[in-house]
């Protein structure tokens, strides 16, 4: 049986708590929604390139370019595996907060456990993407460009 909330103003406070890391859940989405566009992108030009192959014999660089998008590929999909770990923690972390609230238990240290697994898994994420990022600009061949790749 659960315990009745013993204070009123014990509520508000647990939303005003879960604001911040509701917050944080809507940037980890945007963040998503970006590698997931980077993701697909890959996967289009890997698919491009193996339809183009099938074709006709395919020069050294389109081979050396479709080892690139798979590394990338992998990348970005690290990337995503990552931040959606840091969400679910985010959301797990929000919960939390209202069970603490409503049962009355002391959730103190696992609630920080959460959070700070979710920070961590959002950095993993991130520097999967900045490699990705890195990647992606050092592999890329513009004819006519002055700088050298």
């Amino acid at each position: 049986m659960t315990h009745p909330i013993l204070n009123l103003n014990d509520l508000p406070q647990a939303i005003q708590l879960a604001l911040g890391p509701a917050f944080l859940l809507s940037g980890i989405a945007g963040l998503l929604n970006v590698m997931t566009g980077r993701l697909s992108r890959i996967i289009d030009r890997g698919r491009r390139l193996t339809e183009a192959e099938g074709a006709a014999p395919a020069p050294e660089f389109a081979h050396t370019e479709l080892h690139a998008l798979d590394q990338r590929r992998h990348l970005a999909s690290a990337a995503i595996t990552a931040c959606t770990l840091a969400a679910l923690l985010l959301c797990m972390v929000i919960t939390a907060l209202f069970l603490e609230v409503f049962l009355a238990a002391p959730l103190r240290w696992p609630i920080g456990i959460l959070f700070m697994g979710a920070t961590l898994a959002l950095v993993v994420g991130l520097a999967y993407f900045l490699r990705e990022v890195h990647l992606a600009t050092t592999t890329i061949r513009i004819p006519g460009s002055r700088w050298p790749v």
